[in-house]
């Protein structure tokens, strides 16, 4: 099993410094990884505080290396968030962090199937207790359903054509370099041209549209943003990291309006209904001497907003 000697949490100082207005807060990180934000934020609270973090990945769980009483960790998805709380009694939080990042460890693992530059199954579970692999989303998913997710996920503008040659050569992919090979193979096979920036952005792409599918990561995410408006007390803070744009779409909106959306709710009187205090600067980007040391935070996006 691989360790995580390699991970460095993204937006670290900002995340903690936009979550944290209450020493004696409880707070959650929906997504502990390799630990970076929990850490952090046990070092910004105060004997009082509390921290329950949340993992789905039991890789994840078993790679913890803290050791504070003060923090509760779960081996659950972040869409539970509320149900687990509530069998504790707690019904209100002070602030909420999450990053929606796939890990070091996840990309890192070759036998995970999260990585273009590895040849192994298509798997793409982040919770390797789950029946439902990549391999079921290109075995049996319908044209439509390809190109869906493609398009939808990827931004994929020729996601009819993935979604064509996928279904054609179904039988024939049953590892990630097939499909790289299917939509390489009447390209000459140099290191240069396989590995160019365009080629490496097209792969992610179709790699994301299907991790995506595979974890239901919209409505996971959906999900937890419901139950953190319902959780956070007046004064509580979500902050979001995103790395790519159907997810920071969503988390926009919804720090705006209430919805996923875009458009305002209103109250029976017509009167707009505001759930968050948003910043003057809606959103924040790694330093570009974090993307130089961590090439991997070059894509966050982080949005937070104080309950209301």
């Amino acid at each position: 099993m691989l360790l995580y000697h390699k991970h460095k949490s993204v937006l670290l100082e900002e995340s903690i410094k936009y979550l944290i207005n209450k020493k004696n807060g409880i707070y959650v990180d929906a997504t502990f990884g390799g630990g970076g934000h929990s850490k952090k934020i046990l070092k910004n609270i105060n004997k009082d505080g509390k921290l329950f973090s949340f993992d789905q990945d039991i890789e994840s769980i078993k790679n913890n290396n803290i050791t504070d009483k003060r923090l509760k960790l779960f081996h659950q998805n972040f869409r539970f968030i509320k149900n687990v709380l509530n069998l504790y009694n707690i019904f209100s939080i002070s602030g909420i962090l999450v990053d929606l990042g796939v890990s070091y460890h996840q990309f890192d693992s070759y036998y995970r199937g999260f990585s273009i530059r590895y040849n192994n199954e298509l798997d793409m579970r982040m919770n390797t207790l789950s029946d439902f692999t990549a391999k079921d989303i290109i075995d049996n998913y319908s044209f439509n359903s390809l190109n869906k997710i493609f398009y939808k996920y990827g931004d994929l503008k020729n996601s009819k054509y993935i979604s064509k040659n996928i279904i054609k050569e179904r039988y024939n992919i049953k590892k990630t370099f097939d499909i790289i090979k299917l939509f390489n193979k009447n390209k000459k096979n140099n290191k240069k041209k396989f590995f160019s920036k365009k080629k490496i952005k097209f792969f992610s792409k179709i790699f994301q549209s299907i991790r995506i599918e595979v974890n239901d990561e919209i409505n996971c995410l959906k999900d937890l943003l419901y139950n953190s408006m319902d959780m956070l007390e007046k004064n509580g803070r979500i902050v979001v990291i995103s790395y790519h744009s159907v997810e920071d779409r969503i988390v926009k909106n919804f720090l705006k309006t209430g919805s996923f959306d875009g458009k305002y709710k209103k109250n029976f009187f017509g009167k707009i209904k505001i759930n968050f205090k948003l910043p003057k600067k809606k959103i924040i980007y790694p330093s570009n001497e974090e993307i130089k040391n961590n090439p991997r935070s070059r894509s966050a996006k982080l949005r937070w907003g104080e309950k209301i």
